[in-house]
């Protein structure tokens, strides 16, 4: 991608006569680039990626804000973990849980490691409909509160984001009354 240089950064350009290839003598210009037509080539693809991926962030976040939050529950879920639950859920609904709620029901899993009930479901711990509400809660505040700043310079942190990046639709958010979803793309 091409772009002029800001004036504060542009550089003087000297070539002595014996250097000037007989190209930069026929522009009329001596072997002298114009500063005012002067670009610079930004090949890193780092800047490009990350462009590329906070605009991503921000269709991912409009999207997922769109998404109405189911109003009925459809039965009792059995789990035996977190992420089982949402798991289960997204099942249910068809509907993706938000990138923030998929490491924060991971997170919930990692906190039991090397308690007594660690093996225990987690459904005869914690109520069935209680922890689907909880779900739908937390992933209310990330659909409707996140930043894409925000969840783009996670993904920038880490390499393997898109594991727990839902499939997501191409067609318009469902309406509220509506809990089917059609052609998943994987993101």
């Amino acid at each position: 991608m091409k772009r002029p240089m800001p004036w504060g950064d542009q550089v003087d350009v000297i070539s002595s006569d014996d250097s000037a290839s007989d190209g930069d003598a026929d522009n009329g210009l001596d072997g002298r680039q114009s500063s005012n037509d002067m670009t610079i080539d930004q090949p890193t693809k780092e800047l490009t990626s990350e462009g590329s991926l906070f605009r991503r962030a921000e269709m991912y976040q409009e999207y997922m804000k769109q998404l109405p939050i189911p109003t009925q529950r459809s039965s009792i879920i059995p789990f035996t973990s977190w992420v089982g639950l949402g798991n289960s859920i997204k099942q249910l609904y068809e509907q993706p849980l938000h990138y923030l709620t998929n490491i924060h029901l991971k997170q919930w899993d990692q906190l039991r490691f090397g308690t007594e009930d660690e093996h225990k479901p987690l459904d005869s711990i914690v109520h069935p409909c209680k922890a689907e509400a909880t779900v739908w809660l937390i992933e209310e505040v990330h659909r409707l509160t996140s930043c894409h700043h925000h969840l783009a310079k996670l993904w920038l942190s880490d390499p393997m984001h898109y594991v727990f990046i839902d499939s997501i639709t191409l067609n318009s958010p469902k309406s509220p009354d509506s809990t089917k979803s059609s052609s998943p793309v994987k993101s």
